[in-house]
């Protein structure tokens, strides 16, 4: 039982480690906007930024501001940046509460539980290489996303499609998102990197341990820490 052990423990530690490898090449950054009826005891409006995975900012519609969530950007931002960010947020956060309504419209539906999410960024290679995204959710289910190769949206539901005819007339709003996410997101996530690069490129060797609650028990647990996911 004891080799056994050892063996899953070595197998999930190597595993542990070559998930590390294989993300280092790669950095993200990434925002994500959720909008939801009012009345279930959550902000109406949220918003998450990321970087490689850790959350560095966050917004919801209680607070009504955009806050640090690391040490390493709250030391190299000043007010003015986060002053900024709180009146793009707080714009948000009024689009979108007209957004849900809108698509409860759309799919005919005046009562229950009901968000809109918007998710966008940017990832980039350690060669230089850019990729960005954009996309839109309803329920849970995608609903609209930006090809970036032909600056148009593309429709995945029959009530989406209303609004890909909407936006793929407007060519400088399409051309403003290629700007963003080709140029714009890598600076900042170049920027962000710079200023949490101790704590973003950590690079501990993972430790794991094995527990086993009942001797006669082919059920082996193991506990991992002290690893990063770069996503």
């Amino acid at each position: 039982m004891m080799a056994r052990c050892r063996s899953v423990m070595e197998t999930l530690i190597f595993l542990l480690f070559t998930l590390q490898l294989s993300s280092a090449v790669k950095h993200s950054l990434q925002y994500v906007y959720t909008a939801v009826t009012p009345g279930i005891h959550f902000p109406e409006f949220t918003v998450v930024g990321q970087v490689d995975g850790q959350q560095i900012e966050y917004y919801d519609s209680n607070i009504r501001k955009m806050i640090t969530k690391t040490e390493w950007i709250q030391n190299n931002e000043g007010e003015d940046y986060w002053n900024r960010q709180t009146q793009i947020m707080q714009m948000h956060q009024e689009s979108f509460k007209v957004n849900v309504a809108i698509l409860m419209q759309r799919f005919n539906q005046t009562t229950g539980v009901h968000t809109v999410q918007k998710m966008y960024g940017c990832e980039v290679d350690d060669d230089g290489t850019v990729r960005g995204y954009e996309q839109y959710g309803y329920d849970g289910e995608d609903f609209i996303s930006f090809d970036l190769n032909t600056l148009s949206w593309v429709a995945t539901t029959c009530e989406s499609v209303t609004t890909k005819n909407k936006w793929d007339p407007n060519t400088g709003f399409n051309k403003n998102e290629e700007n963003y996410l080709k140029n714009i997101c890598p600076e900042w996530l170049q920027k962000y990197l710079t200023y949490g690069k101790h704590t973003l490129e950590r690079k501990d060797r993972p430790a794991a341990s094995v527990f086993q609650k009942h001797s006669s028990s082919p059920e082996v647990v193991c506990h991992a820490t002290g690893f990063f996911l770069k996503q």
